[in-house]
């Protein structure tokens, strides 16, 4: 599959923010509000189009899910471009909700694809666990846990997670799809100030609900009702386990997308595209 972008189009990035709470992912939906909708329908409307412009992103989010750092890309006719490229961010942020937020529009590299160039995602997941709730001017942010919570334990747990594995245990299986991903960072920090105890969670790419997954078990073991060894345990049976909850969405937050630099980005999105396998073992 090439990236080559269709002659008389030019091939524009979006980085942009969103609130998740009153979205219904990323994806668009018949009948529901919806980021890409959102952002397509402004842009259609701005550029007083008649067709509709898809956007592809980096990386779905689920509904409920916030993002800091997403990124997209989008196609437009030269004609499109240079008649509303320049005023084109002002005129966004007029038309659409306050949810949302686009922080740059400016011509992509060639080669660029904001799904298969990308090299990594990260997220964060915040959880508070202090007995009295979640202070109510994050809440919407931060899952509350009812438990204390132990952060030694729960780093002890995700250090064994870290590396390319078969997360088919951690994630919901779709057809056709691998869940072999390098996860590069699993590790929790807690900020003294507010208690807050925040998981940086950092991959080549994402199987759906990977990430609240591994929250899931990590907190299980933070409040004592696994050991540490039990996440990887999970991990290596490449089944999923009831055992394993999918925390709420609202603590997620998408926070930042890396792409290499522009002479690499078309290999890159080359190379993503390839299903990946482990030694001496399947697909998936």
């Amino acid at each position: 599959m090439s990236d080559e972008v269709e002659p008389g189009f030019v091939r524009v990035r979006l980085d942009l923010a969103y609130d998740g709470k009153d979205f219904s992912g990323w994806a668009k939906q018949t009948a529901r509000r919806t980021v890409q909708g959102e952002i397509e329908d402004a842009l259609r409307t701005v550029t007083r189009s008649s067709r509709t412009y898809d956007l592809t992103v980096a990386g779905r989010t689920d509904a409920g899910v916030h993002a800091r750092g997403q990124v997209a890309h989008v196609d437009l006719p030269d004609e499109v471009w240079a008649e509303h490229g320049e005023k084109l961010l002002r005129r966004m942020a007029g038309r659409m909700a306050p949810d949302v937020r686009i922080w740059r529009i400016a011509p992509a590299p060639d080669g660029f694809n904001a799904r298969f160039s990308a090299l990594w995602r990260r997220y964060a997941y915040r959880v508070a666990d202090r007995p009295g709730g979640v202070d109510p001017l994050v809440r919407g942010h931060v899952l509350w846990h009812d438990r204390p919570l132990d952060m030694a334990a729960m780093n002890e747990a995700a250090a064994r997670m870290v590396g390319e594995h078969d997360f088919a245990a951690y994630c919901k299986k779709r057809e056709g799809a691998t869940t072999i991903r390098t996860l590069q960072k699993l590790s929790w920090e807690r900020d003294e100030a507010t208690g807050i105890l925040t998981a940086t969670v950092q991959a080549d790419a994402f199987c759906h609900n990977m990430v609240r997954a591994l929250i899931g078990a990590a907190l299980f073991v933070g409040d004592g009702r696994r050991p540490a060894e039990w996440p990887a345990q999970v991990l290596v049976a490449r089944v999923r386990d009831p055992g394993v909850h999918v925390v709420r969405p609202h603590g997620l937050t998408l926070e930042e997308v890396a792409y290499p630099a522009d002479e690499l980005l078309a290999a890159r999105a080359v190379e993503a595209r390839n299903v990946r396998t482990l030694p001496g073992g399947g697909c998936c």
